[in-house]
């Protein structure tokens, strides 16, 4: 018997039980697309974060109080730290001959109000002079703040697309001013729209000079550096040369070590790589057990259909079929079941991982090696549990075969 007529026989056969042939495939179905889904908004995640963080700069690095911290005592040590002053961010500029630009950075969520119209929640964002350099800053009208706002304390400030959509709604902002907390602040610029980051805007602020920050929130406020080397490949050195500048200024012991945290784009890309590893091994674990299911009943129904079908097996026996043949029928259907619901489950990995993408601030990449791999597994737990019922299939005796009621 050619392989084309056990394809043939195969088809027909589940066709003859379609409802069956469905809730046989439902676990692979399941695994399969589990993977391609979560495989998708990962991969779409890693491409839109990394995007991200280059726009901000790969040369770039901040140094603060705390870092990333995933643990309550080191809060707790990190809470006892000197805080990070302007002066430290003058210091960096003045003596690392790798840094291009330094500044300094704090900020708040406060309440902002232009007339009766008001926006909750806006983050307050004080910045340093040459702050624009670090983090490549642009503004659609007006100007940016200058370095005589930042040393004269100006109550100037430059608002996001957010907050002028929220207050400003068909008024030109520019020169009129506007209630941050209880301090009164002019416009003078509109930020170039930046979108959002995993459905978090990055338009929602008000620019103010860091000396009016402090004067008008408090001096004691934490403050972040920025620096931005002069290119990708002096980065290293730039963090080397800060680290070594500020531990002097801070006087910690060569034995000790820092009291300050310094990151980089790549440090926040290795957190989320972390965070998204875990994620890889929870749909691993699920598509796991699911396809070891899906393949059971795979294997369960297989012996079913052997059974139903030994007359038809020692009529195909005594008319001249060899037992490699029927072996290679029944391993066909049981491919071909398992085909079906690799195929299946990519159809609606791929649909869901669209539509999530579609309705949630969650982007989604489609890889062609998803899909591949989907369909591969998909097509060798049926390869692998169907090889007993289609073993057992072709050992039949052709003669009880036959006899069989």
């Amino acid at each position: 018997m050619q392989v084309s007529e056990s394809f043939r026989i195969a088809v027909s056969t589940l066709r003859a039980h379609k409802v069956r042939s469905l809730l046989t495939v439902l676990g692979t179905v399941i695994g399969v697309m589990s993977v391609v889904t979560i495989v998708s908004i990962i991969e779409g995640m890693n491409k839109y974060v990394s995007e991200k963080l280059v726009s901000e700069g790969s040369n770039t690095f901040f140094v603060d109080q705390f870092g990333l911290i995933t643990d309550y005592e080191e809060y707790l040590k990190a809470l006892k730290r000197k805080v990070l002053t302007l002066d430290d961010a003058r210091a960096l500029e003045r003596l690392s001959p790798s840094i291009e630009v330094a500044g300094a950075v704090s900020g708040s969520n406060k309440d902002v109000r232009y007339k009766s119209r008001q926006a909750s929640g806006v983050g307050v964002v004080g910045v340093d002079e040459g702050y624009e350099f670090v983090q490549a800053m642009d503004v659609e009208s007006g100007r940016l703040l200058s370095r005589e706002d930042v040393q004269r304390r100006r109550p100037s400030c430059v608002i996001g697309a957010d907050v002028v959509r929220r207050l400003f709604s068909g008024i030109d902002p520019l020169g009129k001013e506007i209630r941050v907390g209880r301090h009164t602040f002019r416009i003078v610029g509109v930020g170039e729209k930046k979108g959002s980051l995993l459905g978090q805007s990055q338009d929602s602020y008000v620019m103010i000079p860091i000396t009016s920050f402090q004067k008008s929130f408090g001096s004691r406020s934490p403050v972040t550096l920025v620096a931005k080397a002069k290119d990708q490949a002096s980065l290293d050195l730039a963090q080397d040369e800060a680290r070594a500048i500020l531990r002097a200024r801070r006087k910690v012991p060569f034995s000790k070590p820092d009291d300050f945290a310094m990151m980089s784009s790549e440090t926040f890309m290795e957190l989320y790589k972390r965070f998204t590893s875990t994620a890889y091994l929870v749909t691993v674990g699920i598509a796991a057990i699911s396809l070891v299911v899906g393949g059971i009943v795979i294997m369960n129904i297989m012996l079913v259909s052997v059974i139903e079908r030994t007359k038809e097996i020692g009529i195909r026996k005594a008319v001249g079929a060899r037992s490699g043949e029927i072996m290679v029928q029944f391993l066909i259907e049981s491919l071909l079941l398992s085909g079906l619901g690799g195929i299946t489950g990519v159809l609606f990995g791929v649909v869901i991982a669209l539509f999530i993408s579609n309705v949630t601030p969650l982007p989604a990449t489609i890889r062609l090696w998803a899909i591949i791999m989907g369909l591969a597994v998909a097509c060798g737990v049926g390869t692998f549990f169907g090889i007993y019922p289609a073993a057992r299939a072709a050992k039949q005796n052709p003669i009880e075969a036959l006899r069989y009621e």
